[in-house]
């Protein structure tokens, strides 16, 4: 089948733009659909129990707080502390029914006959059943007894402190603080029993599971699961003969010349891409060393093996969970994203041979800038969440506190402008190609990828902490899952093909066909996919349906991915021994590898709604993150960080022993972190989801228990090896900037890219490679 690129990549622009119409009709939903919080809240004699601003300021104390990286609200968030929208409803249920046997019996529900037990369970039930939704809610004598037993109890677990919990003193400063935040999480359960209106089902799609309060997953959960599967089978047979029948080519290596490092030239703004490496390499280290903190914690959830009781260092005084999950998962991003920025910046004069005017300088100050905004923001979160801030300068400058957009909103705004600075300074160095290929090119496509992520950035400006949850995480999914499965995806296939046609590998034109075939693959999935984040958050139920379908076709790209790094794989082995860019392909392959595995095997399996509705927010969340997140982007970027030193390092001065160590350091420590720890525990407590209740398998008894506590010490060898990969890794990355080269390139150089215009075929014939 003759496909040629303009098709493809007018193909990929109505996809894009399809699917930002549709999302942008999803946001439209959102602001019709939202769950209104009621304006009052009244006992039986009309007595006031909470208002409106009482539940907007249970947000802000949640937010200021940190407490999104304590535990997790409506499922999303961190997995140490309970769910608390599941927590405060199974509290409420519990109360009630102490209610009800003491108004009705004289007794402690416990010591009920078990017919009198069952009549007050279906009391509670059948009351939480029946909530109605309105602008003014009438709770019953139950309910308010609930809501006040909710209410201490918070307040004595996160303002007086709960160390069993891992929860230190003054985690929320004052008690009307602790009572506003129970407030809120009392708000989120109210809307997960509340049938909106119109409708048989809750705002939460009937999320969670709570026999309690008699929610279960519903008929439409177990239909569309049926249909994911049917689609998956499905979908992979129509992509693959799709993929056939377009024949695009694999890298190969046989007649072509790949160029040797210390034949290339390098500009001064590439030897300063490398800077970006060790800054890279600097903050990959201190995201590996919190998070074996973190999971210590999970342990000894109050000292660290002893130094509280030995040494009187109070770890959980100064390194809270809430700060040290914070800082870890915003490290994760920022040491990838930066050595990805010195990728894009390293390219460019590779693949052109000019160094725009003033290029080095610029990127200098793009450095400057990063480090400035990384300190910035990594400080601001620990002022904030110690209430150092007045007003509103907690979420300007101090800590948002959102998962994965926890920095203020200041230093948000700093890390648009770099992203924005980056794809111009790429779009300079990129110029010649710009200007000489058509708008579907490589460079291109690079700054389109570039673009994307502060467009896609944006949506992260779209909220306050005065927005309802419910339409904060609708936005904020927008940037998170968006950048993850859409145009992180993309930024991924250009790095990769921009890489091999460097290395002669691959020819531009052919790089492209594959480039926009595969990402159009991506977009078509991965943006309207980012709706099976909205099923159990509040959102309408249309996003059942879709989620379904599109997150079950976010797995068939990376089967593409998986075919490409087998070819990649091939033509590096078919380069022969001597080809000197092999420790580079062993990352790059195995990020591919562990894309497939860690995104697309765990994330279709816990995407599935029905197994989703029990374990959104379990180890089986922590699986699928570590392996996509630092499996497919983390080890693409040491691979980049590795080709970008092989290239800059002197000839005689270069080894990749250390390099080869960290390979495997990191690959086996993240296998054993997954198969002996995260993945035993995720399916433990996928069962106790199943027969106890969702809140059961986020309790402290889950944890603590003796099975758990052994897998969880089993994680130490995984993270002692991954600690130690990034050690050696940045160990080699300082050492090898001790021998680097010197710029040799000058602006009369020719451009490097030579398209191979034309492939003899085996029977003779001379065709053109132009599409």
């Amino acid at each position: 089948m003759l496909v040629r690129r303009k098709h493809l990549a007018t193909f990929l622009a109505v996809i894009f733009v399809a699917n930002l119409v549709v999302m942008g009709g999803g946001a439209w939903l959102a602001y019709e659909n939202e769950p209104e919080i009621p304006d009052t809240i009244v006992g039986p004699e009309g007595d006031p129990v909470a208002t409106s601003d009482d539940v907007r300021s249970g947000k802000a104390v949640f937010q200021e707080n940190g407490l999104m990286n304590q535990g997790s609200i409506l499922s999303h968030g961190s997995y140490y502390d309970t769910d608390y929208t599941a927590n405060a409803l199974e509290l409420k249920a519990q109360h009630m029914r102490v209610y009800y046997a003491e108004e009705r019996y004289d007794e402690a529900y416990e010591d009920l006959e078990a017919p009198e037990r069952a009549a007050v369970d279906e009391t509670v039930r059948q009351e939480l059943n029946a909530s109605t939704y309105a602008d003014h809610v009438e709770y019953s004598g139950a309910e308010v007894y609930a809501h006040e037993q909710v209410r201490e109890e918070y307040v004595e677990r996160y303002h007086e402190g709960d160390r069993e919990r891992g929860i230190q003193e003054g985690l929320i400063p004052t008690v009307q603080e602790a009572e506003q935040f129970a407030d809120f999480a009392l708000w989120t359960a109210w809307i997960a029993h509340t049938d909106r209106p119109g409708s048989d089902t809750t705002f939460t799609n009937d999320w969670p599971y709570s026999p309690a309060a008699g929610n279960d997953a519903g008929g439409p959960v177990m239909t569309w699961s049926v249909v994911a599967m049917v689609l998956l089978v499905a979908g992979a047979g129509v992509s693959i003969w799709l993929y056939r029948a377009i024949e695009l080519p694999e890298p190969d290596a046989e007649g072509m010349t790949i160029p040797h490092p210390g034949e290339i030239d390098l500009t001064p703004s590439q030897l300063l891409s490398t800077r970006f490496i060790v800054v890279g390499a600097a903050l990959f280290v201190a995201q590996t060393l919190l998070g074996g903190l973190l999971a210590h914690y999970y342990v000894e959830r109050d000292d660290f093996f002893g130094f509280h009781e030995v040494l009187g260092i109070d770890i959980l005084e100064y390194l809270p969970w809430a700060i040290v999950r914070t800082w870890h998962v915003d490290l994760g991003v920022l040491w990838i994203a930066t050595m990805w920025l010195g990728a894009g910046l390293f390219l460019a004069p590779l693949l052109t041979g000019r160094e725009p005017p003033k290029q080095a300088l610029y990127v200098k100050g793009l450095l400057a800038a990063l480090l400035v905004v990384a300190v910035g923001g990594l400080t601001g979160i620990w002022l904030g969440i110690n209430n150092v801030f007045d007003g509103q300068w907690w979420w300007l400058l101090g800590n948002e506190g959102l998962e994965y957009l926890e920095i203020g909103r200041l230093w948000q705004a700093g890390l648009l402008v770099g992203f924005l600075g980056w794809t111009a300074l790429v779009a300079r160095g990129f110029k010649p190609l710009l200007d000489r290929e058509p708008r579907y090119g490589l460079a291109h496509m690079i700054v389109y990828a570039g673009g994307s992520i502060g467009l896609l950035f944006v949506a992260g400006f779209l909220y306050t902490p005065d927005t309802n949850i419910v339409t904060t995480e609708f936005w904020r999914w927008w940037v998170v899952h968006m950048w993850v499965e859409g145009v992180f995806e993309f930024f991924i296939l250009v790095v990769i093909a921009l890489t091999l046609v460097s290395m002669n590998l691959l020819s531009k034109k052919s790089a492209e066909k594959a480039v926009i075939f595969q990402a159009a693959l991506v977009m078509g999935s991965g943006i309207v996919g980012v709706s099976h984040h909205y099923w159990w958050v509040g959102q309408p139920e249309v996003w059942l349906p879709i989620g379904s379908v599109f997150s079950t076709l976010e797995f068939i790209p990376l089967l593409f991915i998986l075919y490409e790094a087998l070819g990649q794989y091939r033509a590096m082995a078919g380069a022969g021994t001597s080809f000197p860019y092999r420790t580079a392909f062993y990352f790059i392959v195995a990020s591919s590898v562990w894309n497939f595995f860690g995104a697309g095997v765990l994330g279709f399996f816990i995407n599935l709604p029905v197994v989703n509705y029990y374990q959104t927010g379990t180890y089986l969340t922590v699986a699928h993150a570590h392996g996509a997140m630092f499996g497919a982007f983390g080890l693409l970027a040491m691979g980049m960080a590795v080709y970008i030193l092989r290239v800059t390092t002197r000839v005689d001065r270069w080894s990749d022993r250390r390099l080869r160590w960290s390979f495997w350091l990191c690959n086996v420590g993240l296998a054993l972190m997954l198969f002996l720890s995260l993945l035993p525990i995720g399916f433990l407590q996928l069962e106790v989801a199943f027969t106890q209740g969702y809140d059961a398998a986020r309790s402290l008894a889950f944890y603590e228990s003796g099975t758990i506590q052994t897998l969880m010490w089993l994680r130490m060898p995984g993270d002692t090896l991954l600690i130690l990969g990034a050690v050696v890794f940045a160990w080699d990355v300082a050492a090898k900037l001790l021998f680097q080269r010197t710029a040799t390139a000058t602006d009369a150089r020719a451009h490097v890219i030579a398209d191979r215009v034309f492939t003899v075929r085996e029977d003779g014939e001379i065709v053109s490679d132009d599409d």
